[in-house]
């Protein structure tokens, strides 16, 4: 699935991910391919993106919101 992490100021990641776990208002989030479409509050805390290769990436954010459509992610961070 497509990933985007959007801030203000910059994209912070733009990429294929094979799972992305996201810190939502309610509580934690885990988005694989597929997934059901959903828009969500964050709050703060860490973002987390597996890629395709595997390797792990790891952004904090202060909130912000995710949608979750057609095998895209994109999320705008604060």
């Amino acid at each position: 699935m497509k990933v985007e992490i959007i801030t203000p100021e910059q994209t912070l990641f733009e990429g294929e991910g094979s799972m992305v776990s996201l810190p939502g208002s309610d509580g934690g989030l885990g988005v694989l391919n597929n997934h059901a479409p959903l828009i969500s509050s964050l709050k703060k805390g860490v973002v987390r993106v597996k890629d395709s290769g595997g390797k792990e990436h790891r952004f904090e954010v202060k909130g912000g919101t995710v949608e979750v459509f057609k095998n895209k992610v994109t999320i705008l961070a604060e």
